[in-house]
């Protein structure tokens, strides 16, 4: 130990900060730290690895003062730094950030050179924090911003070019899947395009279901037909909303009773729009069968992108399309109800529906 550096005195076995390594307290950990002698080493209390002698142990009020006093940090506990998670974390932050202000799209090798890490370890560990691959995410990222110009005052080629296409051309062959119509018509609002739609009462209170060219594009519940209905508007605002006629009434029927046995499953061409994470979750979340659960963890991992929970739950929060994309059916790791768009009470009466079959 440097001169002018102190240390409280060696530990008897009742000293409770000892004892508070013995149990590996996590409660304990910010309240000081310990060096071992013989390792030139200090951890935190709650560190997991093996347990030194009393005898060769010093404690320090922080790491700053286990630091100045010549010991080094833990490798395992990483007294004195940052964990490695947000060690990592920050980094992708940071390419996520270089990926937001590039103007065109950054190459793997170059977004892994910024963070200094190798090409095949910084891909898995961009997915495993952010839930997509660099590439996918920087793809979103190009699509919000084409959405965004097409929003505002920009035409449709300074709106595409802008955005980091590298031509109208390859932008147009992905505008269906990326829009839901043409870049005009999303430009305007939805301007034109038709969707029908009918409000009715299910066993969970009021439904509204609509369908566009593509198929059902929402089915929403509520207690509210009214409010439903300007959901449907604020999505859509100059979009041409028509009531049903007698063959959507025949759909309609389809989607009360799926909603009100959803093991007979439905049978119509659903129009899902979403980003490519969204459509990864949602995809996973019907890959559920009625009458079982998942955690939101599961979900995650199942993605492949185990990190990734909150984003998961986001998706799920996000869902236009009620029990169709089950997310009623994603749960907490302890096996309780959490959030649901609808309402939990909603949620509880789906899985108990499901569970009696």
């Amino acid at each position: 130990m440097k001169p002018g550096n102190t240390a409280s005195m060696i530990p008897t076995e009742q000293d409770p900060r000892w004892q508070a390594i013995v149990a590996r307290d996590k409660a304990a950990d910010g309240r000081f730290v310990y060096a071992v002698r013989t390792t030139g080493i200090f951890c935190s209390p709650s560190c997991p690895s093996r347990l030194p002698l009393a005898a060769n142990v010093l404690f320090f009020a922080n790491a700053e003062d286990a630091l100045r006093a010549g010991f080094r940090p833990c490798k395992r506990c990483r007294q004195g730094r940052p964990s490695l998670a947000a060690e990592q974390a920050a980094k992708i932050q940071l390419a996520c950030r270089y990926i937001d202000g590039a103007e065109g799209m950054p190459t793997l090798a170059e977004l892994a050179q910024q963070a200094a890490l190798s090409p095949f370890h910084f891909h898995r560990l961009f997915k495993s924090v952010t839930g997509l691959t660099p590439k996918a995410y920087a793809v979103a990222r190009r699509n919000q911003r084409v959405r965004q110009r097409l929003a505002g005052d920009a035409s449709v080629t300074d709106a595409v070019l802008e955005s980091g296409f590298n031509s109208q051309g390859r932008f147009y062959a992905g505008a269906d899947a990326l829009l839901g119509m043409t870049p005009t018509a999303y430009r305007a609002g939805g301007k034109g395009v038709a969707i029908v739609f009918a409000v009715g009462r299910c066993s969970l209170g009021d439904i509204l279901v609509a369908q566009s060219a593509r198929g059902i594009c929402a089915i929403l519940l509520g207690d509210d037909a009214q409010r439903l209905v300007e959901q449907l508007q604020d999505t859509f605002p100059h979009a041409a909303l028509a009531g049903d006629d007698e063959a959507f009434a025949r759909r309609m029927a389809l989607v009360v009773g799926f909603v009100d046995a959803p093991a007979l499953g439905l049978d119509l061409p659903l129009d899902i729009r979403g980003t490519a994470f969204q459509q990864r979750v949602w995809q996973a979340l019907r890959d559920i069968p009625p009458g079982r659960t998942a955690s939101y963890l599961e979900v995650a991992k199942r993605i492949g992108s185990p990190a990734a929970v909150r984003a998961v739950a986001g998706a799920c929060a996000t869902n236009m399309l009620a029990v169709a994309i089950p997310c009623h059916r994603v749960v907490r790791s302890d096996g309780a109800l959490s959030g649901y768009r609808w309402g939990v009470d909603r949620k509880r009466l789906l899985l108990d529906k499901e569970a009696k079959g």
